[in-house]
């Protein structure tokens, strides 16, 4: 593998490289067994693979280097691997928060094979930027922390990340220069599963988000003080303005991914119409990619995307 420093400061900032994982070996091929895994309807392992390959052309044809880590794996590994049914939601695993990787910790038990498998070659590949031991004891699943900016990080504490495994980590997040980590609490179901699901930054100055998170509420962390605030007033204070979206379908709405600042890689079941009806989002280019297939599983882009590098 090409050697390069992993760096992340935001989430629209243009992204250099990224890590996928190419989805298991299997079918799905009943519904009873899809609500068992929790996935929303019958799988078909040819068209995911095809949508993972659309995916990663995506990227690749816009110059972000694609990792697939399971491609890296030893081969007892990948024999496990290949039949872990979630692995290609691969943002849960790790987060990368200024130039250090934090590792996450699997709040289901389906997902808890995968951390072990990738947490061995991030730590391999990047021995001075990945903290193994500020791995957190609680759950934490990285597809609940967003990177506003170099000031300000949100986290939800959802039905996968605690309140524990968020202080374990505040101290480093502080110390890599961010000012203020604001921790809300967002409904627990499969619609609002993660922070992304809920809301994403989709512009230097803008936050797409359900209308229902603007009632609540966030815990605002300095390094030495804690106070509260509403959501929209604390995005608002870090430069923000947030486009509340009052119908919406969760995955292809939500989660999507900043090519640059100028690029939104999104869903073929997007609703681009509302997407271009905000005046910040008028002049956006959005790539289009067929992951229909895959988002059964209960994720979107965002979810099935590790940023490693932003430029």
């Amino acid at each position: 593998m090409d050697s390069f420093q992993v760096n992340c400061w935001s989430e629209h900032e243009e992204l250099k490289v990224v890590m996928l994982c190419e989805p298991s070996i299997f079918d799905v091929t009943d519904l009873k067994i899809a609500e068992n895994i929790g996935w929303s309807a019958t799988v078909s392992h040819k068209k995911a693979t095809e949508n993972f390959m659309e995916l990663k052309a995506a990227f690749e044809h816009v110059g972000v280097k694609v990792i697939d880590y399971a491609k890296e794996l030893g081969n007892e590994q990948q024999l496990l691997s290949k039949q872990l049914i979630n692995r290609y939601f691969v943002r849960d695993l790790a987060c990368v928060i200024g130039n250090k990787m934090l590792p996450g910790n699997a709040g289901s038990s389906l997902r808890r094979p995968e951390y072990p498998l990738a947490h061995s070659l991030l730590a391999k590949w990047f021995p001075e930027h990945f903290m193994s031991k500020l791995q957190p004891a609680q759950s934490l699943e990285c597809g609940d922390v967003m990177l506003l900016n170099k000031d300000a990080v949100l986290i939800n504490l959802g039905i996968r990340t605690t309140l524990e495994a968020i202080e374990s980590m505040k101290t480093y997040i502080f110390q890599q220069g961010f000012s203020e980590i604001a921790v809300i609490d967002l409904p627990k179901g499969n619609d609002t599963l993660h922070l992304d699901m809920n809301c994403n930054v989709a512009n230097v100055n803008l936050v797409i988000a359900k209308s229902f998170v603007r009632y609540f509420p966030v815990q605002v962390f300095t390094a030495q003080t804690s106070h509260f605030d509403m959501v929209e007033q604390f995005l608002q204070r870090h430069g923000f303005e947030v486009y509340w979206l009052e119908k919406y379908k969760t995955i292809p709405d939500i989660n999507f991914v900043n090519i640059d600042p100028e690029t939104l890689l999104i869903s073929k079941q997007a609703t681009k119409q509302q997407l271009m009806k905000h005046p910040l989002l008028q002049k956006k280019k959005l790539l289009e990619v067929e992951v229909s297939e895959l988002e059964k599983g209960g994720g979107g882009i965002r979810c099935m995307t590790l940023p490693l590098v932003r430029k």
